[in-house]
């Protein structure tokens, strides 16, 4: 019975993918499908759940800096969100079981306010999935989005101590203890090589950190977290990342699976779950005030806020909770799997579209900005540059390197990864950040000088949207671009994009090129 679930996963998953949908709207779909027709849920579906949420979150330690978590923007803007949220939401909650409205009836004001609290969660697993899916991680504001995610994981594990009385050990005490061996673990993964024992030690570390807080009281998933946060300085962090995603992403699957197991509803249930669904953008509002409030720039906190809008599975937990303690009736737990499971499908269809709404409604949007400007969101005019290249990964940073080997200073780099830019400007390079689907960014820089632009960007959707941004500024150079699949090419061509380079056929005629190097060899003039 294992290949059921895989077999309608897959299914479902491939449909969504057919229709240009996000595939985990199938895994949702297939979960509520298979528990209706009467199939049980096997063991180790909750076993790989419980592995891709673990993985997640120690690959969202390895991007993240620690000084990020004390940016005013992110603590202050987590915490002010889910205190008027709570406040509002758990009143609103209480007028209409005041109205005598179906199941809301039957809070008192502590239930009221708990399930507010659980609804002011964002789901950590739909919103990381969306950012890596859309190449937006390192970005500003998805680094404030992961920021967010990581405050509202530490006011869980407050709640959970609270609530539960379960006082961590005086052993967990300890844990401050692995600052101390964190070389450890940095000769450890150094020495781990490039091939299989590279995933491997992440697995080593990621479950072995979730052991570790357990064993002391403290929730597993903040020790993976954490592991991940120790390892954010090394230099393989990003090739960890890599090696984990493709398990991360299966294993996944099974968290989607998981929530239409919970339990099966009822037309009524379903009709609460569309209530609260309702307030999904009550939520959108508050981040989006929050955040500009907070003098963040108003595309930043639109695109974030965006991001954050959708219920999170801890929400599931904190009604169980409750359910255990009486607090609540067992209906509730059904009531917000479901409306969890509307998020997540409501932000993953909508989110696809933000770029271009934001291009729509720009102008409106940027009203509600404050006149004062963080400096992390001042945008830097390289000067006498012929030549950008967007996008500073491996193949990037070689053909920057490269092009400055030959013009010189002609040629400036961009990327949307701070602490990746901040580490080349300490080499003395011609780079800066910025994100290249950022409309705001074109309509202030000046392009008439550059000649052309080289995408060099992992994802052929954000390399299409950066080429609209340019031509939308009235840009007049040529635009260049880097493709991995001849389906990539056509569709790159299709979009404007002047020339596309074919990495793997590019990277062995390089090689082939250096090599006759190596022996002076004189090429013949007619084949050449």
């Amino acid at each position: 019975m294992d290949f059921i679930w895989i077999l309608f996963a897959f299914v479902c998953g491939y449909t969504m993918r057919l229709v240009g949908m996000p595939p985990l709207i199938g895994y949702l779909f297939a979960g509520f499908f298979l528990h209706f027709i009467g199939i049980e849920p096997v063991e180790s579906l909750e076993t790989l759940a419980d592995l891709g949420i673990t993985l997640m979150l120690f690959t969202i330690g390895l991007k993240l800096n620690v000084k990020d978590l004390l940016k005013t923007e992110v603590w202050a803007g987590t915490l002010s969100h889910m205190t008027v949220w709570t406040l509002v939401v758990g009143s609103l909650f209480l007028l209409l079981g005041a109205l005598s409205i179906p199941y809301f009836s039957d809070l008192d004001l502590k239930s009221a306010a708990l399930i507010g609290f659980a609804l002011s969660f964002s789901s950590t697993v739909c919103i990381v999935k969306l950012l890596e899916e859309s190449g937006e991680m390192k970005t500003r504001h998805g680094q404030l989005a992961i920021g967010v995610l990581v405050m509202q994981d530490i006011a869980a594990v407050l709640f959970l101590v609270a609530a539960t009385g379960k006082i961590p050990s005086p052993w967990a005490l300890l844990l401050f203890g692995l600052l101390l061996i964190r070389p450890l673990f940095n000769h450890l993964l150094m020495r781990a090589g490039h091939g299989e024992l590279l995933p491997l030690v992440g697995f080593f570390l990621a479950l072995g950190g979730y052991e570790l807080f357990t064993l002391v009281g403290v929730k597993g998933d903040l020790g993976a977290l954490i592991f991940g946060m120790l390892l954010s300085q090394h230099p393989k962090a990003s090739e960890l990342t890599k090696s984990l995603l493709s398990f991360k992403d299966i294993f996944l699957i099974g968290f989607f699976l998981s929530i239409g197991f919970t339990a099966l509803p009822t037309w009524s249930m379903l009709g609460m779950a569309t209530i609260l669904a309702v307030l999904i953008p009550l939520k959108y509002i508050m981040f989006f005030y929050i955040f500009t409030t907070l003098d963040l720039r108003g595309r930043t906190s639109y695109l974030c806020a965006l991001a954050l809008t959708n219920f999170s599975e801890f929400g599931l937990i904190v009604a169980a909770l409750c359910v255990d303690s009486g607090w609540l009736d067992k209906e509730w737990l059904v009531i917000l799997a479901l409306s969890v499971s509307l998020s997540f499908i409501l932000t993953s269809l909508v989110y696809r579209s933000a770029h271009s709404m934001y291009k729509k409604y720009k102008d409106s949007i940027k009203k509600y900005e404050s006149d004062k400007m963080l400096a992390e969101d001042l945008f830097i005019q390289p000067e006498e540059s012929d030549i950008l290249v967007i996008g500073l990964g491996r193949v990037g940073k070689g053909a920057f390197k490269a092009l400055h080997s030959m013009v010189g200073d002609k040629v400036w780099g961009m990327d949307a990864d701070r602490k990746h830019i901040t580490k080349l400007q300490g080499k003395g390079l011609h780079v800066f950040y910025g994100d290249g689907e950022d409309a705001d960014l074109w309509e202030k820089m000046h392009t008439n000088d550059i000649k052309l632009v080289l995408l060099a960007l992992p994802s052929i959707e954000d390399m299409l949207n950066i080429s609209e941004q340019l031509h939308s500024a009235n840009y007049q150079g040529e635009i260049a671009a880097i493709a991995r699949f001849p389906d990539e090419h056509e569709a790159l061509v299709a979009g404007g994009i002047d020339r596309v380079f074919n990495f793997y056929t590019e990277a062995g005629f390089g090689f082939a090129e250096e090599s006759l190097q190596l022996i002076d060899y004189k090429r013949d003039p007619e084949r050449a």
